[in-house]
């Protein structure tokens, strides 16, 4: 009997042990910290998160794309933000990148301006973008029909004065167009155009230290392209 009740009084002593542990630790760490943590949907390669991109222009052309219910993820995005690209695009009001690339709210880190231009403040985004939220891919994306090329382009050919602040934007985009607009011959706004998105994505790749830096570790790449308004499509360029 004494030796039966002796192994029960240590057994329930063991127990108690036991409880009185895990109850410490989880004071210390909750056991949602205890679980693995899902993988977040931007930890993914460059090439990866393009294809994302694509493939969703491609339902977009399609007029496919896909339901969503924007009220789901809404708390955990209250959060934190996972997007999986930087899109800088042009301001015009046909452009759309989370409709044209079939994307949700904190899918992508949009920046918008007329003429799709790298500016200081543009960088300090695209840096954060980068070195905080870690996106793995920068987008630049002109458009057909751009307002801000045609201007410059008239502006090149037949200097003349232009209202209020447009002159910045004449002049951040002149020098990508340039030459390409002195050199003239078939369609000027077409290659204007792709000739301005090549401009920045240079501009963006060699932009030191956090995006340079990335690019040469491979966690980040910087694509060019131009959407096509009339029929949707994302047409790819120059990549870095």
């Amino acid at each position: 009997m004494c030796d039966h009740a002796s192994h029960s009084f240590h057994s329930r002593r063991q127990f108690l042990e036991a409880g009185l542990g895990l109850l410490a630790l989880s004071a210390v760490a909750p056991w949602s910290a205890l679980a693995a943590s899902p993988p977040v949907q931007n930890a993914i390669t460059p090439d990866a998160a393009l294809r994302r991109l694509l493939d969703g222009n491609a339902l977009y052309v399609a007029n496919k794309l896909d339901a969503k219910d924007f009220s789901v993820g809404r708390a955990a995005r209250a959060k934190a933000q996972y997007p999986i690209a930087a899109i800088l695009s042009c301001a015009d009001s046909r452009v759309a990148p989370e409709l044209v690339f079939d994307q949700g709210p904190g899918d992508l880190f949009v920046m918008r301006i007329a003429g799709n231009y790298l500016s200081g403040d543009i960088l300090a985004s695209l840096e954060y973008a980068v070195g905080v939220l870690k996106v793995p891919l920068i987008m630049v994306m002109g458009h057909t029909e751009c307002g801000a090329i045609k201007a410059t382009i008239s502006e090149i050919k037949d200097p003349a004065p232009l209202p209020g602040h447009i002159w910045d934007i004449v002049d951040a985009v002149r020098p990508g167009i340039d030459k390409v607009v002195q050199t003239g011959g078939g369609n000027v706004l077409l290659n204007a155009i792709g000739a301005n998105v090549d401009y920045n994505v240079a501009r963006i790749a060699s932009a030191q230290p956090v995006v340079s830096e990335a690019i040469k570790s491979g966690a980040v790449k910087v694509v060019g392209s131009v959407y096509e308004l009339a029929t949707g499509k994302v047409l790819m360029r120059q990549t870095a």
